[in-house]
């Protein structure tokens, strides 16, 4: 695609030292410009892609472009994959019916991106601590699931599991069990002040910390 002199300007100001609130203070500039993000996405670079899903309109968002994005975002490496996973789910697709629609029929999509997005939105949900009457069958899923799955699809179901853990006290025995029979993030060191992944560590921290 060739670029706009608009998109060119933005670019030019765009480096290795631009941080994510940077990004975050160009897109409130720019605000909503559905053209611009697809000329941004199209440079295939890491954080214009990043900006991309701050500017661009959920409304255009079909079912077709998602997919692509999804293609494009799996050629990352594993970083950036994941943060522009979770980035458009978070800034874009859970914030109109039509495209939460959309996560909700990726259980079982063939793309590993739409099936974190699913999982990780689950997660999201309960994370709010809103009461949800299909907890068990999400867990159970998980339980049959996880062992099998891409790296990326285990961190948002290992994620789902530990929020309903937390809130959901009849299922956090099977949730911590869970834990220890993946051992997922047993061990990994985490940065100053934040919970390990871990499900025993990550549900004991999280649930003491609301009293529950």
């Amino acid at each position: 695609m060739r670029l706009s002199s608009k998109a060119e300007n933005i670019l030019s100001g765009i480096n290795d030292k631009t941080k994510l609130g940077d990004l975050r203070k160009i897109a409130r500039d720019i605000k909503k410009d559905h053209e611009l993000a697809m000329e941004l996405w199209s440079t295939g670079m890491f954080l214009p892609r990043q900006l991309a899903i701050l500017i661009m309109d959920n409304k255009l968002l079909s079912p077709e472009l998602i997919d692509h994005f999804a293609k494009d975002i799996k050629r990352h490496k594993e970083d950036e994959r994941n943060q522009l996973t979770d980035w458009l789910m978070a800034n874009q697709l859970s914030k109109d019916k039509k495209t939460v629609a959309l996560i909700e029929s990726w259980e079982n999509n063939p793309s590993s991106i739409l099936r974190r997005i699913f999982w990780y939105y689950q997660g999201r949900l309960r994370w709010m601590g809103k009461t949800h009457t299909n907890n068990a069958a999400l867990l159970s899923k998980i339980e049959n699931q996880i062992d099998k799955e891409e790296p990326e699809v285990q961190w948002a179901m290992n994620f789902t599991a530990g929020w309903i853990g937390i809130y959901d006290k009849n299922l956090r025995n099977r949730c911590i069990a869970l834990g220890e029979k993946t051992g997922l993030y047993k061990g990994k060191m985490v940065s100053k002040g934040c919970t390990p992944e871990y499900l025993p560590a990550f549900i004991a921290i999280e649930s003491n910390k609301r009293n529950l």
